[in-house]
């Protein structure tokens, strides 16, 4: 399976969180499009294998005209084979989303909506610098439902200062009485140069408490194992048959090709990834040339990132894929390596070959990770 990633590289205005490459100037939003389009044919021949996702993320898709879109997807099926029944993913903001506007997408082919909610206190919102309301994002989601969008997922934001239990309980009452079949849930992070991290750095918000953030974590595993909704990503939740095709392929390791300024493409050999710049992007390809930087993965580099998206999911790490693709050197030092983790009970053995993170353990297992790491 092969999947194909466009950034959007826009937002209305800057969240005080987000560290992701965008610009609120839409002042060359038409020549980035047309960029985008160029890089598209460009690397046409890249994959010969069928696309079978299709995300647009950002930044903010959904800054994007219908008209804007249904250039690039026109482009995309004159220059790529895209499977008949491909996840097609948008992410958008509440505030972006119209009725008409949901039903302008649908017609695209745009099947899974991904809504970028964060939370539903306008409290938070303000706080994050959010451009929306709490009550855009329900009449959205209600929106998007009621033009026939069964495929949706939001994003819910934990470990928010002032965000107390009960508030937090009643953002995922909220999530389950809209009956979305799918959930991705983050910590608040400080990223650096970001808002938030020089609001901290100057004491006017006090430092994140990784204990109430633990404490929301452990609230939302009991709620969405209470609810049956599967577990099958640290931040990801979804209902039997609404897993995310698209990130899904990303942690079992497949192909993916990025296009946009600054997004990633991955063939399982090397990594590649654009400039970060819009104007450098927009004035690299009017020359024909991609803007891009690759990187050629070692043996090492293969297994941590092996180690790194498998251990974060349901499924886990095979010793036998282990031992097959890196051979015994690598599978020796990883079953020497999670000895400790099975006696402490954070990791688990199944059947004897698949390594797999304990639900409760899931908001330890970026430590885990980095310490079964391949060290050169």
């Amino acid at each position: 399976m092969s999947g194909l990633y466009l950034h959007i590289p826009f937002c209305k205005q800057k969240c005080n969180y987000c560290d992701f490459h965008f610009s609120v100037s839409l002042r060359n939003k038409e020549a980035l499009v047309n960029a985008i389009e160029k890089e598209l044919v460009l690397r046409k021949n890249e994959f010969n294998e069928q696309i079978h996702t299709i995300y647009l993320g950002g930044g903010t898709p959904s800054i994007l005209t219908i008209d804007e879109l249904k250039g690039i997807f026109k482009c995309i099926h004159s220059n790529y084979s895209v499977a008949k029944n491909a996840e097609i993913s948008l992410e958008a903001n509440p505030d972006d989303l119209s009725k008409s506007y949901i039903k302008g997408l649908k017609k695209l082919g745009i099947n899974r909506l991904s809504i970028g909610v964060q939370s539903f206190f306008d409290s938070d919102l303000h706080f994050m610098n959010r451009a929306h309301t709490s009550y855009e994002a329900i009449k959205a989601i209600k929106d998007a439902q009621d033009v026939g969008v069964e495929n949706i997922t939001i994003d819910l934001i934990y470990g928010i200062p002032g965000l107390s239990q009960a508030k937090w309980q009643k953002n995922l009452d909220t999530f389950l009485a809209l009956d979305i079949p799918h959930l991705s849930s983050y910590a608040l992070t400080v990223e650096p140069k970001t808002v938030l991290a020089h609001q901290i750095k100057s004491k006017k918000i006090e430092a994140l408490d990784d204990e109430l953030a633990k404490a929301h974590f452990d609230v939302l595993l009991s709620f969405m194992k209470g609810n049956e909704y599967l577990h099958y990503e640290l931040s990801n939740f979804a209902k039997e048959g609404f897993l995310s095709k698209h990130n899904t392929s990303y942690w079992q390791g497949k192909s993916y090709l990025g296009i946009g300024p600054s997004a990633h493409s991955y063939n399982q050999k090397s990594r590649s990834w654009n400039v970060a710049n819009n104007v450098a992007y927009i004035n690299t390809l009017k020359e024909g040339i991609r803007p891009n930087k690759v990187e050629y993965l070692t043996m090492s580099m293969r297994y941590n990132e092996y180690i790194m998206t498998g251990l974060r999911t349901m499924w886990g790490i095979s010793l036998d894929t282990i031992k097959k693709n890196f051979g015994q050197k690598y599978s020796s030092y990883l079953v020497k390596n999670i000895q400790k983790y099975l006696q402490k009970g954070a990791l688990e053995l199944v059947n004897k070959n698949r390594v797999v993170v304990k639900t409760e353990k899931f908001f330890l297992v970026d430590g885990i990770i980095s310490d079964l790491f391949w060290v050169e």
